[in-house]
């Protein structure tokens, strides 16, 4: 694996040359951000390339839907299904999808964060395309292994990464479509998934209050998705994406996420007392308080606020999210 990491190969810089020329005139308009040089391992280029801070809201997810099935318990965080839906939901498919994203977004990421592995030139596209389809391949069947109907949902989350980020489609330069299915990928399809491999005996009908809890947060996440935004306005307005921060300004992106992030959270809340789970269902409405709070701090200025929000305001969200799970444990009783 030593040679493994290797930088752009001349004839891979020829190749690509010609598209690339497209783009110049953009990147001349702004200073690459400098960096220090750095040497690193081809295990830490790895890792890097997989980001695993996004691993976390997709294993997160997956938890949520085991702790809804009403067949999880403590002692299955030590078993092998639940170690497999941790590196599948982890380093697997979400890791494929962070790799897929990098390979499509490789000249926006020479403006917004030019030292990623594959504009930084420490890995190639080549053996980038080769990452990718062996964690594929990895991934669908892992997700097999766990049951075949979560190897399917691997499958869609994998499309959906391309619909997303490669073109001619590149979901994330229309609007709302992009952060709406990233949100499905990282919440809907895992919390199903998580269900799935803890009631095989699931139906449409057992499974609906799961969709129902997972798709009203995924309203939540939408909002959440916006705010991720703000960090690549410039280079997102430069390269013609059509983010809510290019096209309505940060400040009126910055309310329409807070909107979005209140509502689905609301809407949960009031499904829950619909189930008859009244103490859950205040207990999700009074985790909203703080991220209201901090919402105030965002919205005067969401280019600076934007991580402190969400470092501290996701803790309350994704706290939500666990307590509706447990209140469709109960209601299932």
């Amino acid at each position: 694996m030593s040679d493994f990491f290797l930088k752009k190969s001349t004839a891979e810089q020829r190749k690509y040359g010609k598209k690339h020329e497209s783009t110049l005139h953009v990147r001349k308009l702004i200073t690459p951000g400098q960096k220090p040089a750095e040497h690193l391992s081809n295990i830490a280029l790895l890792i890097r390339f997989l980001k695993p801070v996004t691993w976390i809201p997709v294993i997160w997810s997956f938890l949520c839907g085991a702790v809804a099935s009403g067949s999880f318990g403590w002692e299955d965080f030590i078993g092998i299904k639940f170690l497999l839906g941790i590196l599948l939901t982890g380093p697997l498919a979400s890791g494929t999808c962070q790799m897929l994203n990098d390979y499509f977004d490789r000249d926006l990421d020479e403006i917004n964060e030019p030292w990623r592995p594959i504009p930084g030139g420490d890995i190639s596209l080549r053996n980038a395309t080769i990452l990718i389809a062996v964690w594929s391949l990895f991934s669908v069947l892992v997700g097999y292994l766990i049951h075949p109907l979560i190897a399917l949902y691997v499958v869609i989350g994998i499309i959906n990464a391309h619909l997303y980020s490669a073109n001619p489609v590149k979901l994330k330069k229309r609007l709302w479509a992009g952060n709406i299915i990233v949100a499905v990928s990282y919440l809907v399809i895992p919390w199903i998934a998580g269900e799935i491999a803890y009631n095989p005996e699931f139906t449409m009908h057992s499974l609906s209050p799961s969709l129902v809890v997972a798709t009203l947060f995924t309203i939540s996440s939408t909002g959440t998705m916006t705010i991720n935004d703000f960090k690549s306005v410039e280079g997102d307005r430069q390269i013609g994406v059509r983010t809510l921060p290019v096209v309505f300004g940060d400040r009126k992106a910055a309310i329409i996420a807070a909107v979005l992030i209140n509502i689905g959270q609301l809407m949960a809340a009031a499904y829950m007392l619909m189930l008859g789970q009244s103490t859950f269902a205040l207990i999700v409405a009074l985790l909203i308080v703080p991220q209201f709070y901090l919402q105030f701090s965002l919205v005067r200025s969401p280019k600076t606020m934007d991580v402190r929000y969400n470092a501290i305001a996701q803790n309350f969200l994704v706290a939500g999210m666990l307590v509706c799970a447990l209140a469709i444990k109960y209601f299932r009783l």
